[in-house]
């Protein structure tokens, strides 16, 4: 399969792409899917980390790097899930405010904790109805850019266009 090009229109799909290449795992997980597919089992065993795949692959994921299929099992065996990355290259293709690119960027140094709080109010309101990006913005007082990179790097949340929804998570 010939390697592509990731196109990225939308600023805030830089967050989970900073934050895969972002850690020595999240990098090296992306580079044994680039040499073949693996499932989350064989790559926890290479790297011996199956926490820090798991969230690898769930970056990846939400970067748009990964492409998935199901894995024929052997006979009495359950199938299971392969990884693999089709793309070897990279371009940025968008303007934006450079406020917007500032938050985007501070966005991927907050850790997990500094994130939490917000991204818990996020899904809360999510989950009553309230899915309109602007209507999100006004009622937490943050950006329209911050609400759309946290909803891309937080596990549970997607970004649907000028509405963010709660994310179906696969098996």
């Amino acid at each position: 399969m010939g390697k592509r090009t990731r196109i990225i229109n939308d600023p805030s799909d830089l967050v989970p792409l900073l934050l895969a290449f972002g850690s020595e795992v999240h990098k090296r997980v992306f580079e044994e899917l680039c040499e073949e597919w693996r499932t989350e089992v064989e790559l926890a065993e290479i790297m011996s980390d199956e926490r820090g795949v798991h969230r690898s692959l769930e970056l990846l994921k939400k970067s748009g790097l990964v492409e998935t299929k199901w894995k024929m099992p052997k006979p009495g065996e359950s199938p299971e899930k392969e990884y693999h990355s089709s793309y070897s290259r990279v371009q940025a293709n968008f303007v934006c405010p450079l406020e917007d690119l500032s938050e985007l960027i501070y966005l991927t140094s907050m850790s997990d904790d500094e994130l939490r709080e917000k991204t818990e109010r996020i899904q809360r309101l999510v989950a009553n109805g309230n899915t309109s990006l602007t209507n999100l913005s006004r009622e937490l007082n943050l950006s329209q850019a911050f609400i759309r990179g946290a909803a891309k790097r937080a596990e549970g949340l997607a970004v649907r266009g000028q509405r963010i929804e709660l994310s179906k998570e696969e098996g």
